[in-house]
C-alpha cells in the first residue's frame, strides 16, 4: 500500500481564506471525489508527524459531520472575532454530552465559520487513542495526546489547539448538574500557553448537554468494559442502536477575549499561584458565558 508522505509541522498561511465558496455541482463532486480516490491510492497525500490527514479531514470526515452541525444542532457562532487569524491559541472550553460530541462541532464551526478557516488540533485522553478504530481517525482529525509536550510543540508551530479541562468528569456527569464546570484540573493548559506566550480564548458550548441526558451510570458495566462510565440515558440502551442517535438541541458556540500570556514570561509556568488564578480567571469566564448563552437560547430544541 502507498504511504503518505510525511510533512514537518507547520503553521496556518499567513494569508485568511476566503468566504465559502457556493456549493459544488454535482460534476464537480463526482470529479473531486474520483480525484480523491486517485490521491489515496497512489498516496499522494500528506500526513505531518502527529498523524494529521488534512486531505482525509477535508474531503470525507467534514462532510460527514457537517450535517449534525449544520441541520441537527444547527449550531451558532458567537466571537470568531476573538480567536486569531493566524498563530497559536488555546480554546479551552467546558465538555459535556456523554459522548464528546462538543469536540467535533467546535472543530466544524472554526473551520467553517471563521474567516481564516482555523483547524483546531484537540487534545484527548489516553483512553481516546487506545480504541480501535476511533483511535486512528482521530489522528487522522489532527488530534493528539493531551499532554504539555504536544501541546507547547503545536502552539509553537502557530496552530489552535483545543482543550477540554473537565475531562470525562464533564462528559460523563450527571444531566442535573448539566452547565456546571466541573473541576478543571491542575492547570496543566496554563502553563502550556505561558510557556508558549499563546493567547488563551475561553469557549463556552451549550447545547451539548442535552443530546444525551445522562440518568444513570452502569458501574459493573464500565468496569468490565474498562470504560470511565457507561451511560444510561432516556433512549439507551433501552432502544437499542436507535438510543445512539442524538436528541436535536440547539447548540451555541461562543468564543470570549483571548488572555493574554506572552507578558508574563516562560518562567511564569514554574509559579504555582499564577497558574491557579489564571485557570479560576478562564473557569469562571466560561461558567459566566454559559450562563448568559442560556438565557439566550429560546427552547432546548431551539
Amino acid at each position: 500500500m502507498p504511504e503518505a508522505r510525511v510533512i514537518p509541522l507547520r503553521p496556518e498561511d499567513d494569508e485568511p481564506r476566503a468566504s465559502p465558496r457556493p456549493a459544488a455541482s454535482w460534476e464537480e463532486q463526482v470529479a473531486g471525489g474520483l480525484e480523491f480516490l486517485s490521491r489515496r491510492l497512489t498516496g499522494d497525500y500528506e500526513t505531518d508527524e502527529f498523524g494529521f490527514d488534512p486531505d482525509l479531514t477535508d474531503h470525507l470526515l467534514m462532510p460527514l459531520l457537517r450535517p449534525l452541525f449544520e441541520r441537527w444542532f444547527r449550531v451558532e457562532t458567537q466571537g470568531l472575532e476573538n480567536v486569531p487569524a493566524t498563530g497559536g491559541g488555546l480554546v479551552v472550553a467546558n465538555h459535556s454530552g456523554t459522548v464528546p460530541v462538543d469536540a467535533m462541532m467546535t472543530t466544524v464551526a472554526l473551520h467553517d465559520d471563521h474567516p481564516a478557516r482555523r483547524r483546531l488540533r484537540l487534545l484527548g485522553a489516553d483512553l481516546v487513542f487506545d480504541l480501535p478504530v476511533v483511535g486512528s481517525v482521530a489522528r487522522k482529525l489532527g488530534s493528539t495526546l493531551a499532554c504539555n509536550e504536544d501541546a507547547e510543540r503545536l502552539l509553537t508551530a502557530g496552530e489552535l489547539v483545543g482543550v477540554f479541562p473537565e475531562g470525562f468528569k464533564g462528559i460523563g456527569k450527571p444531566f442535573r448538574e448539566r452547565y456546571t464546570l466541573q473541576r478543571f484540573g491542575r492547570g496543566g493548559f496554563v502553563t502550556a500557553a505561558l510557556r508558549t506566550g499563546a493567547p488563551i480564548i475561553p469557549c463556552a458550548i451549550v447545547g451539548a448537554e442535552e443530546i444525551y441526558p445522562l440518568i444513570g451510570n452502569s458501574r459493573t458495566l464500565a468496569r468490565l468494559l474498562g470504560l470511565p462510565y457507561f451511560p444510561i440515558t432516556p433512549t439507551f440502551p433501552a432502544l437499542g442502536p436507535l438510543g445512539l442517535v442524538p436528541l436535536p438541541s440547539k447548540w451555541l458556540i461562543a468564543f470570549g477575549e483571548p488572555i493574554e500570556t506572552a507578558s508574563y514570561g516562560p518562567a511564569a509556568a514554574e509559579d504555582p499561584m499564577l497558574v491557579f488564578n489564571l485557570t479560576d480567571q478562564v473557569r469562571e469566564t466560561i461558567q459566566q458565558s454559559l450562563y448568559q448563552l442560556l438565557l439566550q437560547r429560546p427552547s432546548v430544541w431551539g
